[in-house]
Formats: structure tokens, sequence, C-alpha cells
């Protein structure tokens, strides 16, 4: 069975990170991202969940985090069986003012050369690797245009995630039906693009060259590099994104007949709805449908302005608000038009 063309590319990816304030400040006030959206971990609301992404949280530009800070949790380690980076799309010509900005925020910031781009890598203050590229082809709205960041320099989303595997072959064989074609090869590293259709909002640069942007994933042999171990500075998943709850099903018996893959039940996630399982090499996947999306409980003006909860724990506001760490909002820029 071949479920090519249900996968329409990536939805989010999800990061277990530190201290709330320090997270909030990167994200928005560093990389220009637009806090859509401030909950808790559904299991666990001693714990935030921030929803970075463009103005309106569309899939494929959105990076969440959990802050654990004070929580216990070990610091991870970064390695096989995990998420290895994620990388962030700009727009051509950028990466000069990428490379000053990021230098100037006091990060360490290297340049590496992959399939023929120059990436600029850097790690986040929890330790998580990121990178980001040029991609003229990537036609998605810039993620937030702010006094200092213009159209023209605004990171528009992610564009791909590194897999670091210990069996190439094995992973490839798995995700070349479950939804990516591969397209381009690059020493250890291959890179896989999903044949979906998207939102129909990114599907090519308009002059009939095909986007890899928020489309790909990038499989990593991992030679040499340790177990991964989940914690702290770690991604604790991947989601990728489909049209509707009845797409996610049929995965889900594909993955559960024909792989024998364990999957959990639907889980709502107020804003999409999700099934979760490990691919072959231990790296967790989530399925997301596309709605209802992040308006449903703030308008676009509003959006990452206060705490939301889902119907189920809105009883216990009170209790969850005196138990959740104090941040301010101070990185968040207004929208520039």
């Amino acid at each position: 069975m071949d479920f090519r063309g249900i996968i329409k590319g990536l939805h989010h990816v999800t990061a277990t990170v530190n201290d709330a304030q320090e997270d909030y400040d990167f994200y928005t006030s560093v990389l220009g991202l637009r806090l859509v959206k401030e909950t808790v971990n559904f299991d666990n609301e001693r714990v935030y969940h921030f929803y970075y992404a463009n103005e309106t949280g569309s899939p494929s530009t959105v990076f969440t985090t959990f802050p654990y800070k004070g929580q216990d949790v070990r610091q991870g380690v970064i390695g096989y069986g995990q998420v290895y980076e994620t990388a962030f799309s700009v727009p051509d010509g950028a990466l000069p003012f990428w490379r000053k900005r990021l230098k100037k925020h006091g990060l360490d910031v290297t340049e590496e050369t992959r399939f023929g781009q120059t990436y600029l890598l850097f790690k986040d203050p929890s330790g998580l690797l990121l990178s980001i590229l040029e991609d003229g082809t990537d036609h998605r709205e810039p993620v937030w245009i702010t006094e200092d960041i213009n159209r023209d320099r605004a990171i528009r989303g992610i564009h791909h995630v590194t897999l670091a595997v210990d069996d190439v072959d094995e992973v490839i064989a798995f995700l070349e039906p479950f939804g990516y074609n591969s397209v381009k090869n690059d020493r250890n590293r291959i890179m896989m693009k999903a044949i979906g259709n998207g939102n129909g909002k990114n599907n090519g640069s308009g002059n009939g060259t095909p986007t890899l942007a928020g489309k790909s994933l990038v499989v990593m042999r991992a030679d040499g590099m340790r177990r991964g171990v989940n914690g702290i500075g770690t991604v604790h998943h991947v989601a990728h994104r489909v049209g509707s709850l009845e797409d996610s099903l049929k995965l889900r018996a594909w993955l559960e007949e024909e792989h024998g893959i364990r999957v959990t039940d639907v889980r709502d996630r107020k804003y999409f709805q999700s099934i979760y399982f490990r691919i072959p090499g231990g790296i967790l996947f989530e399925v997301a449908t596309e709605g209802p999306g992040f308006l449903v409980d703030e308008s676009r003006e509003e959006l990452g302005s206060s705490l939301k909860l889902p119907d189920w724990q809105e009883k216990s506001r009170e209790r969850i608000e005196k138990k959740l760490p104090g941040y301010k909002k101070t990185g968040q820029r207004e929208r520039v038009s």
C-alpha cells in the first residue's frame, strides 16, 4: 500500500527546552518568530507549551517548545534516533544579514556547504541544533515582519529537519511508501521531499520550480555518533501534516497492519488532531491535521497574547496559572506593515 500524496509535508517540530523567558526571548527577539499560542503541555500542566510560527501559525512554519526548567528533567544528548537539526528558510540574499545578526546576539555561528548551498549553523539557548539557509523558491509569507527584520530577510518557516539514523536504508524504505521521495544526495545525507500538494500556497516558485521548503526531510547517516537521549536541548518529535482526520486513520491502519508499528489513539490537541508512533530507527513521528488551526480561540491580532487552555482544563485555570513560572513578553515586537 502506498500513501504518497496523503502526507503534505511538515506540520511542526516540538523540542524540550530549559527556561521559558530565554526561550521566548530567543525565538521572538532573535529569530523574529511570532508567539501564536501560549498554552500548557496537555500531559504536564505545570509546563508551558509555546508555539512560534508565522502570523497565523500556518502548518510548516510552527516550532514549538516545552520549557522544563525546574521540573527535574535531565539534559538531553543529541544523537542518532532523533531529529538532529531543524533548518529554517530565508529569501535569497538574506544570509549575510542573519550571519551578522546571530553573531551580534552572541551566538557561535559556523558555516557549512550541503547540497551545494551555504548553511549557517548555531544553537539556541538550550543547545538545540538549528540552521538557516536561503531558498528563493519558498513563497510562504514571512513569519513576522518587525522594525529590524524586513520582508526581504524574515524567516519563512521550517525548511526541513534532519533525522540522524544508524540504518539509512531501513529508514528510507519506510519513508518512501509513507510519502517522501529521495531528491538529492550529499555524502552522508539524503534529501527527501513529500509529494503531497501541501496547502496550495508553497508548491513552487511561480515559474514551475518545485520547492523543498516545508516539505522536506534529510536522512543523515550517524557515522560515529552516539545514541540520542531525550531531555533538555533535544527535539521531542517532528509532525507531518495531512488534510483530514480520515487521512490520519488510514495511515494508522497501514502502520499497524503492514508494519506492526504501535500507534496511539487520536489525541485532540485543540488546534489539530494527532497520532504518534516511532518509525524504524526510533524517531518519534506525529501526524497532525492542518485544521482547525490557531484562530479557534483567539483573533489574528490577539494570537499568543494570553494563556489558553483546553476546555477540560479551564475549570482549573487558577490552580494551573499559580504553578506556571512567570515570564514577560518583552521580546515580541509589533508587526510592521
